[in-house]
C-alpha cells in the first residue's frame, strides 16, 4: 500500500476512534480500506485526497461548533491561527457558511411584544 495512504489511514482511524475497542476498530479499518482503495482505483491523488480529508474535517468541526474558531481550533488540537491559516490555504468560505446558520431564537427573558400589550389592555 502506498505509504502516504497508510499514514492518512492511521490519522484517520485515530482521529474517528481514539477509545480503541476492538469490534470497532476494525469496523473503521474495513471502511477505511474501502475508501482509500476507492480513491486509489479512481486515480485520486495524495494531495488531493488530504485537501479533501481537511476540507470535509475542518468544516464537520465548526459546524459541530456553531462556527466559533477559537472552540473548533481548541478541539482540533491547533491554535486559532493555524486553523484560520488552513480556512485561507483551503479556500473555505466560512462567513458565507456561518451566515446560513438559522437565526437563534430570542432569549426567554425577552418579553414577547404581543404578550405585553395584551397584557396592559386585560
Amino acid at each position: 500500500m502506498n505509504r502516504g495512504f497508510q499514514s492518512i489511514k492511521q490519522i484517520l482511524f485515530e482521529l474517528v476512534h481514539p477509545e480503541g475497542r476492538a469490534e470497532e476498530e476494525r469496523e473503521v479499518k474495513d471502511q477505511l480500506e474501502a475508501l482509500i482503495a476507492q480513491m486509489y482505483s479512481g486515480n485520486i491523488l495524495y494531495s488531493e485526497a488530504v485537501r479533501e480529508f481537511k476540507k470535509k474535517f475542518i468544516l464537520h468541526v465548526l459546524k459541530t461548533n456553531r462556527w466559533n474558531q477559537v472552540k473548533a481550533a481548541r478541539e482540533m488540537g491547533m491554535h486559532r491561527n493555524t486553523l484560520s491559516r488552513a480556512i485561507l490555504e483551503l479556500k473555505l468560505d466560512v462567513r458565507q457558511l456561518r451566515d446560513t446558520r438559522p437565526l437563534r431564537r430570542p432569549a426567554a427573558s425577552v418579553p414577547n411584544v404581543r404578550n405585553a400589550v395584551e397584557a396592559r389592555e386585560a
